[in-house]
C-alpha cells in the first residue's frame, strides 16, 4: 500500500498485514498521548481547540489508512481496525466534554478533572489496544466459528498471537456475554460502561479469556455460567450472584462470586474469593487459593471469603474430602506473572500463558 501518509511515526514501504499490525499500534500509542496531553493545554488563543483538532484530524487520517490498505487486511481484521478507531473517537469526545463550562448552578461533584481524565485514558487504553497498558495486545478479527459468538479471535498471522476484545457494540447494556467454540484464544473483554445480567463460557480448549476489565469497578455480572473447559485459563471477574461451573477440566479458574457451585470437573485450580461457602460435586483433584491481589477491588477487602471452607456434597464421611485441597503458598501462580505475563503482549501468545500459570502441570 505504500507509506501511509501524515503519520511521521511510519517510516517503511507497508507491504504486509504484520507490518500494518505494527504500525497500527504505533499510531494508536501517539494518538493516546496526544490526548492525555489535552488538559495541560492552554485556553487562550485557541491552543486546546487546536489540539482537540489535531487529534480528530489524526484519527480521521489514520481511519483513511485502513480503508487505504484493504488489498493487504483480511475483511475480518479491517472491522477490528474500524472498531479501534471508533472508540477512540468517542474517548476524545468524552474528553472534550471534560472542558465544556459548568453550569452555573451545577452542584461540585468532588471529583477532580485530572481524576476523570485519567479514567478516560485507562478506557482509551484498553479499546485502543495499546501493550504500555497492562500490555494488553492489539487488535484481532472476527471468528466465524459460532454464529452465538460476540468476539473476534486472534489473527492467525500475527507471529505473537495479540489478545482479542469483545464487540461491545453488539452487547447491549443490561444484555448478556455469550463466549463459546473456541480453541487457543486470547479474549479479553474491554470495559464496559453498564452492568451485565450474566455471562456463559463454554466449548473452550486451550484458551486465556480475561473478563476481570469490566467488574473491576462497581459493575458485577448477576451470574456466571462455565461450562465444557479444558485446558484454559479464565479469570471471570466479579459476580453478584452465583458461579456455576460444569465439565471444566484441567484450568486455572479465578473468580469473585458471593456462591460458587462445581459439578463434574478434574484436575483444576479455582482461585476464589466467595462469601458462602463453596459446593463441589462429582469433582476430583480440584485445588482452591484465595483472589490474587491484583483482581480485588476496595469493597472485596470487607468481605469474609470463605474459599477455603469447601463442601463436598458427594462425600458423606468425616473424615475431609480426598477430592479437594487448599493450594499451598508456594504452589500458587506468582502475584508478578498475573501482573506481567497473563496480560499477553509481544512475544507472549496463549501457550506462553498458560505455562506460566501452570498449566499442563496441574
Amino acid at each position: 500500500m505504500g507509506q501511509p501518509q501524515g503519520f511521521s511515526e511510519s517510516n517503511l514501504e507497508i507491504t504486509n498485514s504484520e507490518e500494518f499490525f505494527s504500525f497500527f499500534q504505533r499510531a494508536v500509542a501517539d494518538l493516546n498521548q496526544q490526548m492525555a496531553a489535552l488538559e495541560s493545554r492552554g485556553t487562550s488563543g485557541g491552543e486546546r481547540a487546536d489540539a482537540v483538532d489535531h487529534c480528530q484530524a489524526g484519527i480521521a487520517r489514520l481511519s483513511d489508512v485502513v480503508k487505504d490498505a484493504s488489498s493487504i487486511i483480511p475483511a475480518y481484521d479491517q472491522r477490528t481496525y474500524g472498531d479501534a478507531i471508533k472508540t477512540i473517537s468517542i474517548k476524545l469526545q468524552e474528553i472534550k466534554a471534560l472542558f465544556a463550562p459548568r453550569p452555573k448552578f451545577a452542584f461540585k461533584s468532588g471529583v477532580s478533572l485530572a481524576q476523570k481524565k485519567n479514567a478516560s485514558a485507562l478506557g482509551l487504553s484498553d479499546a485502543a489496544l495499546l501493550a504500555d497498558q497492562r500490555r494488553k495486545g492489539a487488535p484481532g478479527h472476527g471468528s466465524g466459528n459460532s454464529a452465538e459468538s460476540n468476539l473476534a479471535t486472534t489473527p492467525a498471522h500475527l507471529r505473537s498471537p495479540a489478545p482479542e476484545l469483545v464487540d461491545e457494540e453488539a452487547i447491549p447494556q443490561s444484555a448478556s456475554v455469550k463466549i463459546d467454540n473456541h480453541d487457543g484464544a486470547h479474549i479479553i473483554q474491554p470495559p464496559s460502561s453498564g452492568p451485565t445480567s450474566s455471562g456463559t463460557l463454554s466449548n473452550l480448549r486451550r484458551c486465556v479469556v480475561d473478563m476481570s476489565s469490566p467488574t473491576s469497578t462497581n459493575h458485577s455480572l448477576a451470574g456466571l455460567t462455565l461450562k465444557n473447559i479444558s485446558d484454559s485459563l479464565i479469570i471471570c471477574g466479579h459476580v453478584s450472584g452465583a458461579a456455576h461451573l460444569t465439565n471444566v477440566q484441567t484450568s486455572v479458574i479465578v473468580v469473585a462470586s458471593r456462591q460458587f457451585r462445581m459439578h463434574e470437573s478434574r484436575s483444576c485450580d479455582v482461585y476464589l474469593l466467595t462469601s458462602g461457602r463453596p459446593i463441589i460435586e462429582d469433582c476430583e483433584n480440584v485445588r482452591f487459593a484465595p483472589l490474587p491481589a491484583l483482581y480485588l477491588r476496595e469493597d472485596d477487602h470487607q468481605v469474609s471469603s470463605q474459599w477455603r471452607e469447601v463442601d463436598d456434597f458427594k462425600w458423606l464421611r468425616n473424615e475431609p474430602s480426598p477430592n479437594w485441597r487448599v493450594l499451598e503458598v508456594e504452589e500458587r501462580v506468582k502475584e508478578e506473572v498475573w501482573k506481567d505475563r497473563v496480560p499477553g503482549g509481544a512475544g507472549v501468545g496463549v501457550s506462553n500463558i498458560l505455562k506460566a500459570v501452570g498449566l499442563g502441570a496441574i
